[in-house]
């Protein structure tokens, strides 16, 4: 019962000074708000990096130039340029069991032009088996098929807004656009993708690999090659095949030797949750220094309160309480102020987790509200625990406090 008595007491105590108590209480409010929008927001963060990737197609191997260990990235990714790949070794990837699909690419970046109007665009050379791969619609026209994938065809696809800023509503299809001077004819618009942090898929314009690589790049290799294969479990099974396929083409007898590497979606699905983990719960480390400062706030105020109530103690001594007594009025004070102050933390940060996962799902953003059931019992756990903490000094200083001396408090 004694227990319950000095929670009704607190409780009191908390609603006769309702301003000091907010202001103890604010340390702990910012803190747990902290913890749970960082957590909430990574997990968005996360959700949105894994749906896009889930989307492109979680049954993709890539092939990419250029040496790596199984945990590092290919030396391309870092910037260096790496020239191992060609459309041949694209073609004969073709030949992999369970393989549906193989799309080869190149990119670059050039002015577009139609009449007076120009924007900078992103240009891909690629196949037709790029619909396939990557799961893309045409919206008007067609795209280009595989007869103008092996010749120098000069036909283009535009992605949705590169359609929009050139043509501004009107209609693209059998018109001639320039990209770096040379013509090309009109021949399709994709289907809105919309923007991921992989790529904008609408400020795109897709052309058959072969002229990009002769009439705007100048080159002979490709970039990297996807494989779209039937189904994930065969996933591993696809990899070492085109490992085997590309050192036989590239005369390689050691793997330590190869030029290029090979992953596959769920690898990188693993990595990016990986990284992306650890920095979420960096966040959370650093956002849990507010709640050390909340601490230390409750610790200050609560001192103060002390010599405020000492003649109180000095009275509950006279008539009977015990040093023991008085600990526990002051720790469990301390405790439902800091536990109070992590529940309106964690609905203030809960409020503010769910109207950012709002405004990223009304912008079109694949986005989740993550706020799990760990994080919450984690908050009202580590704001209690803050409270004992910073409440022990404060409640054994009062504890000790001499009843005589206390009642002859001014």
């Amino acid at each position: 019962m004694g227990i319950i008595q000095d929670a009704k007491n607190s409780l009191r105590s908390i609603r006769a000074r309702k301003l000091r108590s907010f202001l103890t209480m604010l340390g702990i409010i910012i803190g747990i708000s902290a913890v749970i929008i960082i957590m909430a927001v990574g997990a968005g963060a996360q959700s949105l990096i894994i749906n896009q990737i889930k989307n492109s197609g979680s049954n993709l191997v890539a092939v990419l130039p250029g040496a790596s260990d199984e945990n590092g990235p290919p030396a391309s990714v870092l910037g260096i340029k790496v020239t191992t790949l060609t459309l041949d070794d694209a073609d004969a990837l073709r030949d992999v069991d369970h393989t549906l699909a193989v799309a080869p690419y190149v990119k670059g970046v050039a002015t577009a032009q139609w009449r007076s109007q120009d924007v900078s665009a992103n240009f891909t050379g690629t196949t037709a088996d790029l619909l396939e791969v990557e799961k893309n619609e045409v919206a008007l026209g067609r795209f280009f098929d595989a007869g103008e994938d092996r010749e120098i065809s000069r036909v283009a696809v535009l992605g949705s807004q590169i359609a929009e800023d050139l043509f501004d509503g009107s209609d693209p299809i059998g018109q001639e656009i320039k990209i770096k001077r040379e013509s090309f004819r009109v021949i399709g618009v994709m289907k809105e993708k919309g923007s991921s942090f992989l790529a904008d898929q609408d400020d795109q314009i897709f052309v058959p690999i072969k002229a990009a690589q002769k009439l705007l790049l100048g080159i002979n290799h490709v970039n990297f090659i996807r494989a779209k294969i039937d189904d994930v479990k065969n996933l591993k099974q696809a990899q070492e095949e085109i490992k085997l396929i590309l050192r036989d083409r590239h005369d390689i007898t050691d793997p330590a030797q190869d030029d290029f590497s090979v992953r596959n979606t769920q690898q990188a699905m693993d990595v990016l949750t990986q990284v992306t983990d650890a920095l979420k719960f960096f966040l959370v480390a650093i956002a849990a220094i507010a709640l050390l400062v909340g601490g230390i706030g409750i610790m200050n105020i609560m001192l103060v309160a002390v010599n405020e109530r000492i003649r109180e103690i000095g009275l509950r001594k006279a008539v009977g309480a015990k040093n023991g007594d008085i600990l526990r009025q002051f720790m469990v004070e301390t405790v439902i102020v800091s536990i109070v102050g992590g529940v309106v933390g964690i609905i203030f940060g809960s409020s503010v987790a769910a109207l950012v996962a709002l405004i990223a799902q009304q912008l079109g953003y694949q986005w989740d509200l993550v706020i799990s059931l760990e994080s919450i019992i984690l908050a009202v756990s580590f704001s209690a625990l803050v409270g004992l903490i910073f409440g022990l000094y404060p409640a054994a200083k009062a504890s000790k406090l001499d009843p005589i001396t206390a009642l002859r408090y001014e």
